[in-house]
């Protein structure tokens, strides 16, 4: 009797902390969420840096060089994109800006078909804005918000550089935990599982910056009105599973039919005849197989992830389920992580072995 109710009680505490932990981690899931995203920034970096240490730069100089080109970059889109795209939202609503209620209502009168319905949502939305005293709670709530996301992106940013530094240190307790038989397989699962995630975000951006510019262009030579609002909308949803290209092909149709039914049909054919190239042709040739992972199950996961978190948490939806099914091939299916392909975007093999 004393042995069962001693194995009734560990099952119970068992039980009662894997509950504990799930509720844990779901009013953590924003915390977690972002020490993913900076888990995956930083394998997405550390071959790079890797490679300027191998060159005599130290860490931390290589970090600061990844994060001063992302900035770069990221102001160079802005200055070539921002202006050019305010000039066609100018003229997607007549020719100028709307800056008041007055003017919104004036434009909607003047407008018909999608334009019309935009533009009278929102005038609605600016008649239902408070006036005066009432101001003062939205303003206070968006500086928070806006505060908070500041504070997220730092402290992402924070978080993958320190694990650039601080990865040794870590792989080193945790192996120091592992019984001796497992501690090479946990290493190499270890490694595998970085490998991946680091070739995962360098190919998005390849893909990104691949999509934005062949649609950009290819919306342009067709004739479809927004032609760069459209090329760079399809490439940054591009980093939303199996649904950004339908997207992306849906919103390229809808322009293409305020000009006519045969601009539509070829926005349809640049937008579905480019997903085919990217199967087929570029994805296989520049990304191989990064993540391992099939398209009815990536489907399921950002399905089951956006369903259940929201559809921030569905950006993060690749990258777990590939961290999940190679250690399911490792512990269930009995693979030996050092057998598999390490992915080899951007940076050679040799180089995200290194690390």
């Amino acid at each position: 009797m004393s042995d069962t109710a001693r194995k009734s009680f560990i099952a119970t505490l068992v039980a009662v902390l894997v509950i504990a932990g799930a509720l844990a981690i779901w009013h953590l899931k924003v915390l977690v969420a972002l020490l993913l995203l900076a888990l995956i920034i930083s394998s997405a970096m550390r071959p790079g840096v890797e490679w300027l240490q191998r060159h005599r730069i130290p860490r931390p100089l290589g970090v600061a060089i990844h994060y001063v080109v992302f900035l770069l970059v990221i102001a160079f889109l802005l200055w070539l994109i921002v202006p050019r795209a305010l000039d066609q939202i100018g003229a997607a609503v007549g020719g100028g800006i709307p800056t008041s209620a007055q003017d919104v209502a004036k434009a909607a009168k003047h407008s018909h078909g999608i334009k019309h319905e935009i533009l009278v949502g929102l005038q609605h939305r600016l008649e239902r804005l408070p006036q005066g005293t009432g101001l003062i709670h939205p303003a206070v709530t968006y500086g928070r918000q806006a505060l908070e996301i500041l504070v997220g992106i730092f402290f992402t940013f924070a978080v993958a550089a320190y694990w650039i530094f601080e990865k040794e240190k870590a792989q080193t307790v945790i192996l120091g935990l592992v019984r001796r038989k497992n501690k090479r397989v946990t290493r190499d699962t270890w490694d595998l599982i970085e490998a991946k995630l680091g070739a995962f975000v360098r190919g998005q951006l390849v893909m990104i910056t691949f999509v934005a510019t062949v649609l950009s262009i290819a919306f342009y030579a067709i004739g479809v009105p927004y032609w760069l609002l459209l090329g760079v909308f399809a490439g940054i949803v591009e980093i939303v599973p199996v649904v950004g290209p339908l997207i992306a092909g849906v919103a390229a149709i809808l322009a293409g039919l305020t000009v006519d039914t045969q601009t539509a049909i070829l926005a349809a054919v640049a937008v579905f005849g480019l997903r085919l190239i990217q199967d087929y042709v570029v994805g296989p040739k520049v990304l191989g197989h990064a993540v391992g992972l099939s398209p009815l199950i990536v489907l399921v996961t950002v399905s089951s992830i956006g369903l259940l978190f929201g559809g921030f948490y569905v950006l993060l939806a690749t990258p777990f389920a590939a961290v999940l099914a190679t250690l399911v091939d490792v512990a269930v299916l009995d693979k030996d992580p050092a057998d598999e392909e390490v992915p080899k975007l951007i940076f050679p093999a040799k180089d995200v072995e290194a690390s």
